[in-house]
Order: C-alpha cells, then structure tokens, then sequence
C-alpha cells in the first residue's frame, strides 16, 4: 500500500511587487501616505498539482526563477499558497535557505542547539547527538568559532547534519549540497540513500547539477515560469529539461 506524503491541490502563489524601487523605508511611507505607491501581481506559481508517495525521490529542475524555490517553500510551510492547497503527512525537515535558522555571531556549538531547537529537537536530543553531528559535518576543530567565520560550505555541511540528525518523513533540500565539496555531497548522497531505501524518507531534491539530480533522484518535475511541464522518471525529465539548455 502506497502512504501519501505531500498533496498538491492546484496551488498557486502571487506576489505583489512595488512598480517602482524605493531607497528606503521614508520614501515608501511618503508614497503610502500620498496614495502613490502602486504594485503589479507576480505569480510565481500557476495551477501545481501532483502528490508524492512515501519513499518517492523527487528532483524539481528548471530554469532560474522559475519557480522552484517558491514551491518548496509552499511545502515546507514557510509560504501559504494564494490558491489550492497543500497537504503534508508526518514531519519535515527543510534545508532550504543556507544558513536560516542559525545566528553568525554564535559558535557552530551554540548554532547546532538553536536549529535543532527550530527543527523541534529537545536539548536531551542534540546533547545525545551531538558527537555524531559535528563528526558527521567534520567541523570538530572549528566547533567554538563563531559562525561568521564559517564558508558557506562548512554551513551547508553543519545544516545537513542537523536536518537529518532524526529520520525525517520528508527531506527539502534546495541548493544546500551545491556549495559543499564533492567529497562532502558524496557523503550527503549516501545519507539521502540510506534514509530512503532503510527509513522510508521521502525527498524533495533541487540542484542546479541536473547530474545530481538524475543520481540521487528516480522521479522529476520540470517547472518553467511558473508552470508544471512536465513529470515523471527523472531521466527522461533531466534530458529535456538538457534540450532546453542546449
């Protein structure tokens, strides 16, 4: 019996974008004030609809701007959709923006227990796990250097690690493997595939790499402007969407 994980109800998201730049907050509350400010509608999404299984692999790929981000972010709670609905079944760990949830000013040590508090993690749980954590993110020498010190890749290596401390029922993963070492993405790639094939881990995967995506990924979606194009086996996703590129 297949258990479904993510629904998508015809969901749509609109923006409302200032028809001009403003330099600051002064000029954009003079404009309100003086009934001269104007917005025009961006939609970013139209009319996405399809569900994942539990155990699906699924890589979103497109063009930039086409609306991929905004779609994981739908699933992962961070945006309500302005149309349809989305549905999720069980927990959902989000690596979306590289770096949300933790503070450059604080340690990687003190920045581990603030996002896995945000993740929902008890401190019992991140003191339990702390060890395999940073070994797992091999950060262990800079574990008291504040943040702001860190590469972007040793970010990415510690929010990975974080994310999938826990066996989540769903992993969102935008971009976060793109800044890490290829020794590193390799070894993300093997905790992808051990928490599918052995906890049943769904995933949603987005990767500029459309190698990446086709590696780690059985099944695709290909979104252009907005649109959904296309869905299926990742491969035959992946090759067009190279066709497109061509």
């Amino acid at each position: 019996m297949t258990e479904l994980m993510i629904e998508l109800n015809h969901v749509g998201m609109s923006f409302n974008i200032a028809n001009e730049q403003l330099n600051s907050l002064k000029e954009y509350f003079i404009k309100i004030a003086r009934k001269e400010l104007f917005f025009k509608e961006f939609v970013a999404l139209h009319d996405i609809d399809f569900t994942i299984n539990r155990g699906d692999v699924y890589g979103i790929v497109g063009t930039n701007g086409s609306g991929k981000s905004t779609l994981l972010k739908i699933i992962a709670g961070v945006l309500e959709p302005t149309k349809g609905t989305c549905s999720i079944n069980g927990s959902i760990a989000p690596l979306i923006e590289l770096g949300a949830g933790f503070d450059a000013e604080l340690s990687a040590r003190e920045n581990t227990y603030l996002n896995g508090a945000l993740l929902g993690y008890s401190k019992q749980f991140i003191d339990e796990n702390f060890d395999s954590i940073v070994d797992f993110a091999e950060v262990r020498d800079f574990i008291d250097m504040p943040l702001k010190n860190y590469s972007s890749g040793m970010v990415a290596r510690i929010a990975f690690a974080i994310a999938t401390a826990t066996t989540p029922d769903i992993l969102v993963v935008d971009e976060a493997l793109s800044v890490g070492d290829f020794l590193f993405q390799e070894k993300c790639e093997r905790r992808i595939a051990d928490l599918v094939d052995n906890h049943g881990t769904t995933l949603l995967f987005v990767s500029h790499s459309i190698d990446q995506v086709e590696r780690v990924c059985n099944q695709a979606v290909g979104i252009e402007k907005g649109h959904m194009r296309m869905k299926g086996k990742a491969e035959e996703v992946c090759e067009a969407y190279r066709s497109l590129e061509a």
